[in-house]
């Protein structure tokens, strides 16, 4: 298995909180989005906030 790098534009009030966020657990904001990703629920939210998001735009 390969690994890939993934680039993301973040807004800069978004990076705080996900500093912030990281920092309560001693976490590198790369590691936290990393954990946030493997979580077992991560499909499940990201297909919600999806659906919001083209609702709200819709």
């Amino acid at each position: 298995m390969g690994t890939d790098v993934l680039s993301l534009r973040i807004d800069g009030e978004l990076l705080d909180r996900m500093r912030t966020h990281a920092a309560r657990r001693g976490m590198t904001v790369q590691d936290y989005v990393i954990r946030t990703l493997v979580r077992e629920d991560f499909d499940e939210r990201f297909k919600v906030a999806v659906e919001r998001t083209e609702k709200f735009y819709g």
